[in-house]
C-alpha cells in the first residue's frame, strides 16, 4: 500500500517539476487581477455604462433638431354621409395624406419649460373629387410652460452629477476590492503551498524516523509499540501529502480563474514578509474618507432625492400649463405659391386642473414624502456614523495585527529552533518519539499562525485603501480626478 502511494506522488512530483513555473509575489497577483480578471472587466463596464447615462443627462439640456411626419398616409374606405332627409348614404373614398415637420427643441432648466421652432408641410388628395391642397406653417415660435410645476430638469441636474462621481469613485473602490480579494486568493494558494510543502517535510521525516526505530527495533532498543506508532505517523503522512497535493490543485485553479491566467501553469508564491512602516491616524484616515469616498457623496445626493419627491408632491396638487405659439401658415392648391402673402398664426391658451375635494389625497401624499424625507435622514445619520465605527475599528485593528504579526513570526522561527534541538536529541537517544512529535506539531502550527497572521494584515491594509481611498504607504491619493478624462 504505502508503495504504491509513493509511487503516485513520485509520479506527481516529476509532473510538477517538468510543468513550466511562475514565481509570482502578491503585487504581481494584484497587478494581474486589475488589469485582467473578470472582475475588472465588470467594473470596467459599469463605469463606461454609467459614463454614458450621464452623457444621456447631458444631452437633455441642448438643442434637438428634429424631422418627424409621414409620407404617405394612403387610405381607401367607405364613410356614412347623411343626407338632407335625414337618410345615411355609405359612399367611397380614396385620399393620400403626408406631413413633414422639422423643428430645433431647446428646453429651459431653469423653468421646466421648452421653446421650439417649426416648420411644415402637409399635403392632400382627394382621388374620387381629383382635389389638390397643400398647407404650409412656414415659421412657428412655440413656448410650452407648466405653472407651478414639477422641474425635472433642475433636480437631475443636482443629482446626476453627484451620481457619475460616485461611480467614478466606486470604481476606484472596486479596483480596491479586487485587490483585497486577489490578496485571499493569494494566501489561500499560499496555505495550500506551504501545507503542501509541510507535508513534503514531515513524509520524509517521518521516513527517516522510521527507518531508525526499525534498526532499534531490531537491536531490542525500542519496542514493537513505539515501531507501530512510528510506522503509523508515517501512512499518516503518505495521505496528508496526497490531501495537501489536492488542496493546492484546487487554490491554484481557484486563483488562476480570478486573475485571468488561461495559461495551465503552475504558480510559486513569495511570502509577502516586507511590511510597509507608515504611521495610521483615525482622525486622518476619516478625513480621507470623506473627502474620497462615494458613500459620502450618496448621502449628500440621498437627501436631494428626498428633498426631489417633496417638491414633486408639492407640484402635484394641480397642473397649469401655458401654450403659446406665433408663426406664418399658408394654403393653397399649388406648392409653388405658399410662400406668397402667408398669414399670421397665433395661439395662446392655459390649461389647468385644480382638484376642489379630494378627499386628503394631495395632503396624504405629501406628508408621505415629508415622512420619507425624516427617515431618510434618520437612515442616513446612522449610515455615517456606522461608516465612522467601520473606519475607526480599521484603524485599531490595523495596530494589532501589525504587533501580532512580530509576534507570530517571531514564534515560528523558535518553533523552528525547539524542534531542531528535539529532533537531535531523539536521533541520540534523549527523548522518544511522543515529544519528537509534539515539537514537530508546534512547529507546523507556528507556521500556519505565521502566514494567517500575513494574511490578516494584508487583508486589512486594502480594506484601509479601499475605505480611505489614500495610500498611507506612499502617500498619495488613489481617487485622481483628471485620469478619468477617457472618451468611449
Amino acid at each position: 500500500m504505502r508503495a504504491t502511494t509513493l509511487s503516485i506522488l513520485l509520479c506527481l512530483m516529476t509532473f510538477m517539476a517538468n510543468a513550466q513555473e511562475l514565481r509570482l509575489t502578491l503585487n504581481d497577483i494584484i497587478e494581474r487581477a486589475k488589469e485582467q480578471s473578470p472582475a475588472a472587466k465588470q467594473a470596467e463596464t459599469r463605469l463606461e455604462n454609467r459614463y454614458w447615462q450621464y452623457r444621456f443627462y447631458r444631452s437633455n439640456y441642448n438643442p434637438q433638431l428634429r424631422l418627424e411626419g409621414y409620407v404617405p398616409d394612403y387610405n381607401r374606405d367607405f364613410f356614412s354621409n347623411r343626407q338632407d332627409d335625414g337618410t345615411i348614404v355609405f359612399q367611397e373614398r380614396q385620399q393620400i395624406n403626408s406631413l413633414v415637420n422639422m423643428g430645433i427643441e431647446q428646453p429651459i432648466p431653469w423653468t421646466g419649460g421648452n421653446v421650439s421652432i417649426n416648420s411644415n408641410l402637409s399635403y392632400f388628395k382627394d382621388i374620387e373629387r381629383d382635389l389638390t391642397q397643400f398647407n404650409t406653417t412656414l415659421f412657428n415660435v412655440r413656448l410650452v410652460q407648466p405653472i407651478f410645476g414639477f422641474n425635472d430638469l433642475k433636480w437631475d441636474k443636482r443629482t446626476e452629477p453627484l451620481r457619475y462621481e460616485e461611480s467614478r469613485r466606486e470604481y476606484v473602490e472596486n479596483m480596491e476590492e479586487i485587490s483585497r480579494e486577489a490578496t485571499q486568493r493569494f494566501f489561500s494558494y499560499l496555505d495550500a503551498q506551504i501545507n503542501y510543502e509541510i507535508a513534503q517535510f514531515n513524509l520524509a521525516n517521518n521516513d527517516t524516523i522510521y527507518k531508525i526505530e526499525q534498526g532499534r527495533y531490531n537491536i531490542g532498543t525500542t519496542s514493537k509499540d513505539k515501531l507501530l506508532q512510528v510506522e503509523l505517523q508515517l501512512l499518516r503522512s503518505e495521505q496528508d501529502v496526497v490531501e495537501a497535493q489536492l488542496d493546492r490543485e484546487t487554490s491554484r485553479l481557484r486563483l488562476r480563474e480570478f486573475i485571468g491566467l488561461t495559461q495551465d501553469v503552475q504558480i510559486q508564491l513569495v511570502l509577502p514578509e516586507d511590511i510597509p512602516e507608515f504611521d495610521l491616524d483615525f482622525n486622518e484616515a476619516l478625513e480621507y474618507a470623506k473627502m474620497n469616498r462615494s458613500d459620502f457623496l450618496q448621502f449628500e445626493r440621498r437627501r436631494i432625492e428626498a428633498e426631489r419627491e417633496v417638491a414633486q408632491a408639492r407640484a402635484e396638487r394641480f397642473q397649469t400649463n401655458l401654450v403659446a405659439s406665433y408663426g406664418y401658415n399658408n394654403a393653397g392648391p399649388e406648392f409653388s405659391g405658399l410662400d406668397v402673402d402667408p398669414n399670421n398664426q397665433q395661439r395662446l391658451n392655459l390649461t389647468f386642473n385644480i382638484p376642489i375635494i379630494d378627499w386628503g389625497r394631495n395632503k396624504a401624499r405629501m406628508q408621505t414624502a415629508l415622512a420619507n424625507m425624516r427617515l431618510n435622514e434618520y437612515v442616513i445619520a446612522q449610515d455615517e456614523q456606522l461608516f465612522e465605527q467601520e473606519i475607526l475599528t480599521q484603524v485599531r485593528q490595523f495596530a494589532v495585527l501589525r504587533s501580532q504579526l512580530e509576534i507570530t513570526n517571531k514564534s515560528d522561527e523558535v518553533a523552528q529552533e525547539r524542534y531542531d534541538v528535539a529532533q537531535n536529541r531523539y536521533l541520540i537517544g534523549k527523548i522518544d518519539i511522543t515529544n519528537l512529535n509534539i515539537a514537530l506539531n508546534e512547529k507546523d502550527d507556528a507556521r500556519r499562525s505565521y502566514i494567517n497572521a500575513l494574511r490578516s494584515f494584508w487583508t486589512a491594509y486594502f480594506d484601509l485603501r479601499r475605505l480611505t481611498l489614500y495610500d498611507f504607504e506612499d502617500k498619495v491619493l488613489l481617487y485622481k480626478p483628471d485620469e478619468f478624462q477617457q472618451e468611449y
